[in-house]
């Protein structure tokens, strides 16, 4: 009886370490990365900066483009050639935080796409795990922009946007506040 039981015990134990092993194999493929494994989920490459809340990127094979959550910048090539105060500024700041080139992490909220077909993200640089919508906000380049149900952020992102406020820093200085056209 006690031989039954540790047979039926390996069996078991065998059957799990092998649907172990083929559930960590499932959808790895030979191409992606140079070392042969596919790229980690939400990792990307900064191919642009199109202007301070929006970014072009390479995942894996494919390019994108991004829309920062929560935060809007001033337009420099708005609708019909809409261009607001501080546009310049924020795209500048925003390709300082993410040259060409730059690894970075993109956390998604619920909804995946905004009407105009973007990812939606909050992106996090790689290097040194700093979170570029908030900086944005933080330093006075963004006003806050919540569109439930991506709201995953929006409390931090807020008070950033406040104390910038408060501080007369950036937008709030030169322009007293977002959506200010030239």
């Amino acid at each position: 009886m006690i031989l039954a039981t540790n047979r039926g015990s390996v069996v078991v134990a065998v059957l799990a370490v092998s649907l172990l092993v083929a559930l960590s194999s499932c959808g790895k493929s030979g191409s992606g990365t140079p070392s042969g494994q596919q790229a980690e989920p939400g990792m990307a490459t900064v191919t642009r900066v199109v202007d301070g809340d929006t970014l072009q990127v390479r995942i894996g094979a494919e390019d994108e483009r991004v829309r920062l959550i929560g935060i809007d910048t001033p337009e420099t090539h708005g609708p019909g050639g809409l261009r607001e105060c501080f546009g310049s500024e924020a795209t500048r700041r925003a390709q300082a935080l993410l040259p060409q080139g730059t690894r970075v992490r993109l956390v998604r909220d619920v909804e995946p796409r905004d009407r105009y077909g973007r990812l939606l993200a909050y992106v996090y640089r790689i290097a040194d795990g700093l979170f570029v919508n908030l900086t944005l906000a933080a330093e006075g380049y963004a006003a806050t922009l919540t569109y439930p149900p991506n709201v995953a952020h929006s409390k931090e992102l807020d008070a950033a946007t406040r104390t910038a406020r408060s501080a007369d820093r950036g937008l709030w200085q030169r322009c007293g506040g977002p959506d200010k056209a030239l």
